[in-house]
């Protein structure tokens, strides 16, 4: 409603979903979900002044300091638009707040408002799907530490690729937790077995880009807790380890005139379906890419999924369908003419990655980028495309490239290329001196 205030937004939407308890956070680097607990009273009470604390974007994955105080709570805004049921607790909702004061330039759920509001202003709107495959364990957090980490037992270990037999046997577990998604308002168009031990995949219905983004993060977090509620693990790490497939987190996106609605990727006398529109979009997203990875890519295992003997992109690349390219095009109908990122693993921080290919994509629009580079013909997991550019081949080649390339700072700002580099750094560091198993049973008694 125009002209609504942000508490009488807030008191609509807690209405409707009759909730008296609001689970109100921020998302961090890693899109974990900091939260506190509020009666709905309560917030209500202190929304023009709501703050929270300012140490999520200073730490790690590990929770461990990386960035210098002071330590204290800052200004947030929430998000009436972010408001949906908490699946966990009866009579509940969860509202995304975003920080207003020193930390906004740096949080990647701003990073990505910034990129939706410069696609708002040229007269588009963006629709966004996230698509994760995820493995499901037998495990507990007691059985993975009595473990050390290490030799897993999956959920599903019959598991075969898309296989009937294998949905009709694990049917309930889908069943239910599609049922609780549901409950959060995350619609989901497929939910079934894929390749490997306890492997699933999931496809998010699209929806506007900062909905899509919220729905891709909190479908990670449901299918964690739920999980973890009946004594198993959901994993999305890009690569679990030997007998596992590396597992992508795969991002659609398209624009649509925000005037008539009408798709302005689609354009039925191309070849392949794709305005020329769409192919400077394309463009400009195969450009930065290389040098933009750590925001599709931040974390040390992310970079083994990209080894050789996987699905996974090689190149910055792209083809119609084809599933070994860096961008996927694909063009069934008018309506349904996207772009597919098939870069990111499951892992990715959501907001960043749909920031990283938006931003990308429009810069290529302004500055209108020729798509010069060919489709692929080849590419699998042993074929390696030689005509197009490599990716990085780790997390700190990848950062040292995001620094070093002035467009990420003019597209995505300064503060927070330098802040976002420093927490890639520090990531590396972490894991420079683990020394995994493998590695000792290969050289401790070689030479």
């Amino acid at each position: 409603m125009t002209g609504e205030s942000t508490k009488a937004a807030l008191e609509r939407e807690l209405q409707r979903l009759d909730a008296d308890i609001v689970h109100t956070g921020v998302f961090d680097f890693s899109t974990a979900y900091r939260e506190r607990r509020l009666h709905r009273a309560d917030l209500l009470a202190n929304v023009d002044h709501a703050v929270f604390a300012n140490v999520p974007p200073k730490w790690d994955m590990a929770e461990s300091i990386l960035a210098p105080g002071p330590y204290r709570s800052e200004t947030i805004a929430y998000d009436p638009a972010s408001v949906r049921a908490y699946p966990f607790e009866p009579r509940a909702a969860l509202l995304v707040a975003d920080f207003t004061g020193p930390q906004a330039e740096i949080m990647p759920r701003r990073i990505l408002a910034k990129q939706i509001e410069k696609a708002r202003t040229r007269g588009f709107e963006v629709d966004a799907a996230f698509e994760f495959e995820f493995i499901v364990l037998n495990e507990t957090a007691e059985t993975l530490r009595s473990k050390d980490f290490a030799a897993f037992s999956p959920f599903a270990p019959d598991n075969r690729c898309w296989s009937g037999q294998t949905a009709a046997i694990y049917g309930s577990f889908v069943a239910d937790l599609e049922a609780l998604l549901r409950i959060a308002d995350i619609d989901l168009l497929a939910l079934g077995v894929e390749l490997g031990p306890g492997c699933f995949e999931a496809t998010l219905r699209h929806r506007a880009a900062m909905r899509a983004a919220d729905d891709a993060a909190f479908f990670r977090l449901f299918t964690k807790s739920f999980c973890r509620q009946r004594n198993m693990t959901a994993s999305f790490m890009p690569l679990l380890g030997a007998g596992y497939p590396g597992i992508g987190g795969h991002i659609n996106l398209s624009l649509r005139d925000a005037r008539t609605g009408r798709n302005l990727f689609a354009d039925s006398t191309d070849q392949n379906g794709l305005s020329a529109m769409a192919k400077s979009f394309l463009a400009g997203i195969l450009e930065l890419a290389p040098d933009a990875f750590p925001m599709v890519a931040s974390t040390v295992n992310a970079y083994r999924r990209f080894a050789p003997g996987s699905w996974a992109p090689k190149t910055a690349s792209w083809a119609p369908y084809n599933y070994a390219a860096a961008v996927r095009t694909a063009a069934e109908t008018e309506a349904m003419t996207r772009l597919e990122l098939r870069l990111p693993g499951s892992d990715v921080n959501v907001y960043l990655g749909l920031a990283m290919m938006l931003g990308a994509g429009l810069d290529g629009i302004e500055r209108g980028l020729p798509l010069t580079a060919a489709p692929i013909s080849s590419g699998g997991p042993n074929e390696i495309p030689s005509d197009a550019p490599r990716l990085p081949g780790d997390l700190m080649e990848a950062t040292r490239r995001f620094k070093g390339n002035p467009a990420n700072a003019r597209l995505f700002g300064a503060a927070f290329v330098e802040h976002f580099a420093m927490i890639c750094e520090a990531e590396d560091a972490a894991l420079r001196r683990a020394v995994s198993a493998a590695e000792v049973a290969r050289y401790l008694e070689s030479g």
